[in-house]
Order: structure tokens, then sequence, then C-alpha cells
């Protein structure tokens, strides 16, 4: 059985106390929810299932996530919902389980998705809950002879097995936010992007322009950044932005396209995870994407687009160089290092980004991938239609 994308849709991204600082992770997620609902056309009481992502989850995001943006959303309390937390991952994973669910025949619409507010419940306060909490055992740290695992030390370890300086971070950096604001001012965002109310000082505007791209972004000002590390290349300009967000993704089996007249966007061909080195941690979307393009009987030349998430540039830098993609396929629309990574919510984001660019540029296949914590990685590919 095949399973088919027929709505897929983001919010702007709101930097970290920024202009999303003031929505509720419950309403943030309803309101992305309803957006899906409504694009599609579907009569809300026809979903099935929510499978909701969100790292963070504990305070606002605390108490089941998912079920509480469907109660915040146009969906009927009959709709049930599931959290779920692979990491940077998690709402990727959450189209992996709507697609195994539609495509074993045991569901027929299921929306997959993501949210997180890292402005009001901060990235890691799930690892401080509770005195002296240790998410590591000795065991684990023994096994892998560390002291701890660190995404900001991979990404170190990252750039120097690869081989990139601080010049190509940075370099990779200003085309990301360069592509950004070009794909912003054309419009190629207005199909994914649901425009939010937001209550500002200066009174209610209306949010729907991703609020981490810098306009102005210049090599001498990415080259003014310390490093995080010293020593090191990474520095907040060559990662991704904390970010504030949502994003939703529905999938449907071929019968629900014909019993409620939907319009499919994209067929899902492939559904990969992998894991690996912990300790480099965000090596693994390199081998993922190997074996997903094994198991889709595809190469990486018969990919037209690619989106590989931005958490620190030697990831997807690493991964061109690895596969032999071609940089100009390579997150055409600018990445997470200028449009924000909210979390739980970036594996949705990314597939509506991707979706809506192929459909827009006449192209097939887009393949998505991102580095996840503990070493994992999902690969997705999907075919426009």
């Amino acid at each position: 059985m095949e399973a088919y994308i027929v709505a897929a849709v983001r919010t702007a991204g709101g930097r970290r106390n920024g202009r999303l600082a003031g929505w509720h992770p419950n309403d943030l997620g309803g309101a992305i929810l309803s957006a899906a609902v409504e694009r599609s056309g579907i009569d809300p009481a026809a979903v099935d299932d929510v499978i909701m992502g969100c790292v963070s989850q504990a305070g606002e995001q605390g108490l089941h996530i998912g079920r509480n943006a469907v109660l915040a959303s146009i969906l009927p309390e009959s709709v049930p919902a599931v959290s779920i937390d692979r990491q940077c991952g998690s709402s990727q994973q959450a189209i992996h389980f709507a697609a195994q669910a539609v495509m074993s025949g045991t569901q027929d619409v299921v929306i997959a998705a993501g949210v997180e507010s890292m402005s009001r419940v901060p990235m890691g306060i799930t690892a401080l809950a509770g005195t002296g909490a240790k998410p590591f055992s000795q065991k684990v740290l023994d096994r892998f002879g560390t002291s701890g695992f660190s995404q900001f030390q991979g990404a170190e370890m990252m750039a120097k097995k690869h081989g990139f300086s601080r010049e190509e971070l940075d370099a990779y950096a200003l085309e990301t936010h360069r592509r950004a604001a070009v794909a912003t001012e054309r419009g190629d965002f207005a199909e994914e992007i649901v425009p939010l109310e937001v209550d500002l000082a200066t009174g209610r505007e209306i949010h729907q322009v991703d609020e981490g791209i810098r306009f102005d972004a210049s090599a001498e000002g990415l080259a003014s950044l310390k490093n995080l590390a010293e020593g090191g290349v990474i520095t907040a300009g060559n990662a991704s932005q904390v970010c504030d967000g949502a994003s939703a993704v529905m999938v449907v089996s071929g019968q629900a396209l014909r019993d409620h007249g939907l319009t499919p966007l994209a067929r899902i061909v492939n559904l990969t995870v992998t894991a690996g080195d912990p300790v480099i941690m965000l090596e693994e979307p390199l081998f993922a994407t190997d074996r997903a393009l094994r198991r889709a009987g595809l190469s990486i030349a018969d990919i037209d687009l690619y989106e590989v998430n931005e958490a620190f540039a030697p990831v997807p830098m690493a991964w061109l160089k690895h596969v032999g993609a071609d940089p100009d396929r390579l997150n055409v629309n600018g990445g997470a290092i200028a449009l924000g990574h909210p979390l739980g919510a970036s594996g949705t984001k990314l597939m509506a980004t991707l979706v809506h660019a192929l459909r827009k540029n006449g192209r097939r296949y887009g393949l998505q991938t991102m580095c996840e914590g503990g070493g994992i990685a999902n690969v997705t590919i999907v075919e426009a239609l």
C-alpha cells in the first residue's frame, strides 16, 4: 500500500524571546494541526491519529503535548494523539510512523507534526529535572570512554575529521542566509507558511516571515563571532538558531484520497532510520543516506533536491562530501542556520519546505535527513506529484 502527503505546513520561525514567544506550545501546535486539516479540505473527524514530535517534554510542553495540541485545535476530542521524542528527528520520525500506519492498512489519515517553543521551554530542561539528575549512567559513559555526550563536541569532531576550516564553515553559513533571504523575497515559502497573529509592544501583527534570517549577513560579521570552544571552529553563526515553531504533514492512504477527494502533493518512497557512534553523534546522516538510496534503488543523481538539517555547518558539508551530492540541490531555500531549528518541529518543517520546493520547481524526487541526539539519523525520500 502507498502513503501520500496531502498537506505540509509550518509556522514561520520565531527567534528566542521573539515574535512567537507569546504563544503557548499547546496553542502553537493546535494552530498548525488546524491549518493542516484546513489545507487538505478533509473533515476533521476523519483524522485517525496525531503523532506529535517534541524534544523538551516538560513544563508547558509536558503532560502529553500531542493530546493538548489536539484539544487546542479544530480537531474533535475523539481524535487521539501520541507524543514522541527522537531528539531533533522527532517529527521526521512522526512522518515515518504515520506512513507506516497508513501503509500497513491500520489507519487511513494521520497527521505527523512537531512543536517546540524554545523560548518558553529551554533546551536541555528535561536533563535538569530533579536534584543531581544524570541522564547517562556510568556504564554507558565507560562503554564509550567519555565523560559525557555533547552535540557541540560532535560538531567540532566532524569539522576536524572532514577537514573543514572556520572560514569554510562561515562561507557555508553566509550562503544559507543568502538563499533564505532570496527565497523569502521571491515568495517561495508562501505555500507552506501559516500566518499567525502575534501581540507585540507595537500592537497586533501577522507573523509570516522567518525571524532568524539575516538579510544583511556578511563574511565580516560572521568572522567577528567568537568560537564556542577555545581552539574550535563552531560559532553561533555557523550553527543552527534557537527557534520557536510548529509544523505538520498529513499522510493518507490511497483509499482516503478517493473517499475524501483529496489532492496528493507527494508520495512517500522510502523510510530509513539508522544509528551509529553516539560520541561524534552528528555523522549518521551520511551512512543513513547510503542505506536509504540502496533500499530505494536510487542513486544520489536521481534525487532532485535534498534537505539536510543544518544543526551545525559541518553536518551538511560532510554529507555533501561523503554522498557526492550536488551543492546546488542542497537546502536550496536556506537551512536552519538562517531559518532556525525548532528541535521537535524541524522534521515536518523540512518536509513542508522540501515538498513545496519540488512542486514549485517541477522536480520529482526529494530526500530529507537530519542528525539526532545519540547518533541516530532518519532519511525520508518522497516523489512529488
